[in-house]
């Protein structure tokens, strides 16, 4: 029997920042976990408010002086910077 991965041990697979990894899944949602660190592209969410507590269509662009790991839940398919042309790609892991 293979021996199930952690969340640690998952973003321990990536070193790259603003580019969100599918860690899982739950009802129509993903889990992705993601590195950041500076700064991301300003940005907006036409269609849903963003997780940093951004409502849905206003510009934002986080910025982190230091390195920090997060974990964000989206719906399914939602571009992290709301745009697919500017978005990090986001793969499963």
């Amino acid at each position: 029997m293979t021996e199930a991965l952690t969340p640690r041990d998952k973003r321990a697979m990536f070193s790259e920042h603003w580019s969100p990894r599918i860690v899982g899944a739950f009802n129509g949602h993903d889990l992705m976990a993601v590195d950041v660190k500076r700064q991301v592209v300003w940005h907006d969410h036409a269609d849903t408010d963003d997780f940093f507590m951004v409502a849905k269509g206003v510009q934002h662009r986080p910025v982190a002086d230091d390195e920090a790991h997060l974990l964000l839940i989206e719906p399914v398919g939602t571009p992290n910077t709301g745009d697919p042309a500017t978005a990090a790609h986001t793969t499963s892991i």
